[in-house]
């Protein structure tokens, strides 16, 4: 975590750390009400002030428990998120230059489509997957509008929607040696 992200973890109102406060408070107060008190013999007033030191004793382990439970699962959702970033970041370095020869081939046949600068927006993020919500959002365009641009490039492109969109692109690649995955296979059948 960076540490403006701290900074404003630190500055949100954090109920568990103030539930924890509370509950080492009533231990403490509890505990130093049977020792000013020295009881002699139990009473229900003895009882009920260990029942209490207890729970909240109890209570105080139960927190300290999910805060390392939670602890381990960021610190291990960090590590997994990392691994993945640096997948990604490999991934990328290896296959930029087929991904600028890719780039470069699309918007040549964006250009041979004759598409607007805006269907050439959206065809690129529908051919990423991208859905209409998304693209309307991140473009602040309406759902309507995106919904006509991708209207237009399919009819320009004479192609019938988003597979056939991302297909014209992507249908051409093979694994190595042109092998297919097993997941591949299995929908060729």
């Amino acid at each position: 975590m960076d540490p403006e992200e701290e900074e404003e973890r630190a500055d949100e109102p954090n109920i568990g750390r103030f539930a924890a406060l509370v509950l080492a408070a009533v231990a403490a107060g509890g505990i130093a009400d049977l020792i000013l008190d020295a009881p002699t013999r139990p009473s229900p007033h003895v009882v009920l002030e260990l029942v209490l030191i207890l729970l909240s004793l109890g209570g105080l382990g139960y927190l300290a428990r999910g805060w390392m439970t939670a602890r381990a699962s960021l610190e291990s959702t960090q590590r997994h998120l990392a691994t993945r970033l640096a997948e990604r970041d490999a991934w990328r370095a290896s296959a930029e230059k087929a991904l600028d020869g890719l780039s470069h081939e699309v918007d040549r046949q964006f250009h041979a489509w004759a598409l607007s600068p805006a269907e050439r927006e959206m065809a690129l993020r529908l051919i990423k997957g991208h859905s209409v919500k998304r693209i309307a959002r991140e473009t602040e365009r309406s759902e309507k509008t995106v919904r006509q641009h991708a209207v237009a490039v399919y009819r320009k492109s004479g192609l019938s929607g988003r597979a056939e969109l991302a297909g014209f692109f992507l249908g051409g690649l093979l694994l190595p040696n042109g092998e297919l995955s097993d997941g591949d296979r299995g929908q060729e059948r």
